[in-house]
């Protein structure tokens, strides 16, 4: 998976790649070239007491030296910012992929999973690219390279290599099957540190108004844990993997020693080969330990390529049309015929046998037990979710044959929670129309009962708002939301339970505003407060996913039990009335 991934990022960078490669076998190559000449200066220059010959010689290590610092410098420079282009790439690609996400596969994978995913995940590959690049493409090179000038040096001698070499790699293949799973279990580990903690940061009101701070410590202090024990066992894998290279390498060291001192003393080789050998056992050796340095990241990166190819090979169940339409010629007629919505897997639908008309100029009311689908039902109209069977109509055309495009402009949705950006009030109104005017802002404002607390704010439309609308009350927030929906002005208006955190009186001065405001638009309202649908010009009763009524607020309670129920649960047989 982790080759995969590479490969579909790394083909915009052939170019430096190559001159890379080309900077890298440059220097690794005057890296080599210099014991031959360190030899060569002790057998003919120190021995032969031949100064002039040493200086030459030393005036050429010296040429080399310098060639070898230019062209790893020049490779690191490249390898550094191929990395991390290809890191934002990836980036990017997994940021793309989840934004054309339906609401169902972002619920699969989960928030804290996909952050995860796109900033830690993407990290640990983008650190081996950058390895990659700075050690393990010198690393072969150098292995190889070491091994011809060793023999060339000494055939006999280099017979120690047939142990050595295999001898690591067998101890790091070793290491290296016992990390995988090991990094595989951090990956999740942390996944859900980063869920309770974003859980503990989100909820914080929540713990404290139950005084739960003892619990949520508890909580984060086991995930916290759990991470912390796994990390401990990778780290003791790891710690025992370079002392054992390093045994291997020290151990390797006496043996030449003690072999090539004997080869000194029957003739067989002269002192400058054997300091020359040792030099380049050292290079082998270290190539190894790059390689090992490499393999104890390619097992993490491998597990987090696999988790990013999950984001990336996942298909949206929202799939664009192929041929879409790009005009409507209506006004907003919304047709639901048939519609049943079923979450995969499970036993019984969300939504079934679903047939609604909502037509412009009136508004249509859905009232329903909590957990009766009317969210699953708003949502299938702006396409959030698909339908698993029936048809969406907007204007006669279903909604799957319109351009994204076209439904972000025809439909205006105000969710459930509303969500306000970072930035300032008239940033988060401009969201869905980026040239609105003021004059534009201030009118939905005042139509969404929120001009008054916005020109109390001291720097009014440019006063700050924090992440997720923070820094102002869920009422305020709820009427920005509607304001910023106000400001597209759309064919259909869909509000779910959008007026919930507001009074009665704002309630009506707002209900009573959008009435003017809508007049010509088809009106869509989901909602737990009676008091806001009563005069709906048509109400909808859902009961467990089914259409069980409709009608208006005095033919429903004069016939339909249901929402008899329902409104006399919060209002007297007198206010029903």
């Amino acid at each position: 998976m982790l080759i995969k991934i590479l490969r579909a990022h790394l083909g915009p960078y052939s170019k430096p790649i190559t001159l890379l490669v080309l900077l890298q076998l440059v220097s690794t190559i005057a890296a080599l070239y210099l014991p031959t000449l360190n030899a060569d200066i002790i057998d003919s220059g120190v021995v032969k007491g031949d100064t002039g010959y040493i200086m030459r010689i030393g005036g050429v290590m010296i040429g080399v030296t310098l060639v070898q610092a230019v062209c790893s410098i020049g490779a690191v420079y490249f390898g550094a910012r191929t990395a991390m282009a290809v890191g934002r790439d990836i980036r990017t690609s997994v940021f793309d992929q989840v934004q054309s996400f339906s609401a169902r596969e972002l619920g699969s994978f989960g928030a804290p999973s996909l952050i995860t995913r796109s900033t830690n995940d993407v990290q640990q590959v983008q650190m081996l690219l950058l390895m990659s690049f700075t050690l393990m493409v010198a690393a072969p090179i150098m292995c190889f390279g070491g091994i011809i000038m060793a023999l060339n040096q000494d055939v006999p001698l280099s017979a120690l290599l047939l142990i050595v070499v295999p001898l690591l790699g067998a101890v790091v293949t070793v290491l290296v099957k016992r990390l995988r799973p090991e990094f595989r279990t951090m990956q999740v580990r942390i996944d859900k540190v980063n869920r309770v903690l974003r859980e503990q940061i989100t909820g914080i009101r929540v713990i404290r108004a139950f005084v739960k701070d003892g619990h949520e410590q508890d909580r984060f202090g086991g995930a916290n844990q759990e991470l912390t024990d796994t990390s401990l066992r990778v780290g003791r894998t790891m710690a025992f993997m370079f002392p054992s290279v390093m045994l291997v390498v020290n151990v390797s060291s006496v043996a030449v020693m003690w072999f090539g001192g004997h080869r000194i003393d029957s003739g067989g080789m002269q002192i400058g080969a054997l300091t020359a050998f040792l030099s380049y056992l050292m290079q082998i050796l270290m190539s190894v330990m790059m390689a090992t340095f490499m393999f104890m990241m390619v097992p993490r990166a491998e597990v987090c390529a696999e988790r990013i190819q999950e984001v990336l090979a996942t298909d949206t169940s929202v799939v664009p049309p192929t041929t879409p339409v790009t005009d409507l010629h209506g006004s907003g007629h919304l047709e639901l015929r048939g519609v049943e919505f079923r979450y995969p897997g499970a036993e019984s639908p969300v939504l079934r046998g679903i047939d609604i008309v909502a037509r412009p100029g009136e508004t249509t009311a859905v009232i329903g037990s909590t957990g009766s689908g009317k969210t699953t039902l708003l949502n299938l109209i702006p396409r959030l979710i698909d339908s698993t069977e029936g048809t969406v109509f907007v204007d006669g055309i279903d909604v799957r044959e319109l351009s994204p495009d076209l439904i972000a402009r025809t439909v205006g949705l105000v969710p459930q929670k509303p969500y306000l950006f970072t930035g300032t009030v008239a940033s988060n109104l401009r969201y869905g129309k980026p040239d609105a005017t003021d004059e534009e802002l201030w009118h939905a404002l005042e139509v969404a009962q929120a001009k008054g607390f916005v020109e109390k704010l001291d720097l009014g439309l440019a006063a700050p708002i924090a992440q997720g609308g923070g820094n102002v009350s869920g009422g305020q927030r709820q009427r920005l939301a509607i304001a910023r929906a106000l400001v597209r002005r759309p064919e259909i208006y869909l509000f779910d339970d959008s007026f919930s955190a507001l009074d009665y009186a704002t309630d009506a001065k707002l209900r009573r505003a959008l009435s003017r405001e809508t007049a010509e638009a088809t009106v869509l309202i989901v909602a737990q407060r009676v008091s806001t649908i009563r005069d709906a010009d048509r109400i909808i009763v859902l009961d467990e996913g089914a259409v069980v009524g409709t009608g208006t607020h005095h033919e429903l309670m004069a016939d339909n039990p249901t929402y008899r129920e329902i409104v006399l649960s919060q209002l007297t047989e007198q206010e029903a009335a």
